[in-house]
């Protein structure tokens, strides 16, 4: 049986090359919704942006909701000087013809966990966790109804991307991040630390183009546009490619190695607001409520990207 999944998303080019991941794995995958949140950009342009992608795949039948349009209790920080002015500047892809749904993320999320068994579906979270904080906010049932919250955010050895102490993603919605990682539900967390070492080199965007097929050639465009500020941030040879490893993990978690761990976020300094701060050596006796990843193999990783952009349009 495929795996009952819900992408909660701010597309985006990395989120879309996930969300492509997701959409080519059907046997393996079983895309209940896409729930945009803000984050990258703002809601409309993140909504936006999943709805082309889910075209993009010849995948029309995926529902796409629109969440919160900002966080819990902070204002909106973005990233268009990384994503370009829509989140998705880089391929030119038509304006969606698939329909915004007309409820709410939020409550898409939270009927369709009451509605299915316990344990049958997981959370992929790409971008901040506001939505399913305020998910659990609003019906805190469907804590022990979560089969598994598998996130892209955080980091520990790598530290921050943001600000010296944050991950983007915690970073934007930390009130969020914290209700999330205190939930109960079980969690597995895509750092940096892992993100870091899956860099797109000129050598795999080559053979990435050379798939030949419109979603590839949209996702070498995309991670093309995007690599601009990483390259000239870290000085690498690739920049870090972030939130395919979520659906990855899915698919193949042999490809990458952690620990169960205690992570907290932190909600009260400035200075270091939003950083995950990870028990990786067990020195404290706080509860272990993460499955921490440290480590992926890149060339296995773009292994399995390659094969599954081969089968979509």
């Amino acid at each position: 049986m495929s795996r009952k999944i819900i992408i909660d998303t701010d597309p985006g080019q990395d989120d879309a090359v996930a969300i492509l991941l997701a959409l080519a794995s059907p046997e393996e995958l079983d895309v209940l919704g896409i729930v945009a949140v803000a984050g990258n950009v703002g809601l409309h342009h993140n909504a936006n942006n999943a709805r082309k992608i889910v075209a993009l795949a010849g995948r029309t039948d995926i529902p796409v909701y629109a969440g919160c349009s900002r966080p819990i209790r902070r204002a909106l920080v973005t990233a268009e000087h990384v994503h370009g002015v829509t989140g998705l500047d880089g391929p030119d892809l038509p304006e969606p013809t698939v329909p915004l749904q007309e409820q709410h993320g939020v409550d898409y999320i939270i009927d369709t966990l009451m509605a299915a068994e316990p344990g049958t579906i997981t959370l992929c979270t790409l971008g901040p966790l506001t939505n399913i904080a305020m998910a659990l906010i609003k019906q805190p049932a469907i804590a022990e109804r979560i089969a598994e919250i598998v996130m892209m955010g955080g980091a520990y050895f790598e530290v921050g991307n943001i600000t010296p102490a944050a991950e983007f993603n915690i970073y934007v919605d930390p009130e969020a991040a914290d209700i999330v990682l205190r939930c109960g539900a079980p969690i597995t967390m895509l750092p940096l630390d892992v993100t870091h070492q899956i860099q797109s080199t000129p050598d795999r965007l080559a053979a990435m183009l050379a798939i030949g097929n419109d979603s590839a050639k949209a996702a070498h465009a995309m991670l093309t546009f995007s690599e601009t500020f990483d390259l000239a941030k870290y000085g690498w040879t690739g920049a870090p490619l972030h939130d395919p490893t979520v659906i990855a993990w899915l698919l193949c978690p042999e490809l990458f190695s952690g620990r169960q761990c205690n992570v907290e976020i932190e909600v009260a300094s400035e200075l270091t607001m939003g950083m995950t701060v990870v028990d990786y050596w067990h020195v404290t006796h706080r509860d272990r409520n993460v499955n921490f990843i440290r480590n992926g193999d890149a060339d296995g990783f773009y292994a399995l990207l390659f094969d599954r952009l081969a089968r979509l349009p």
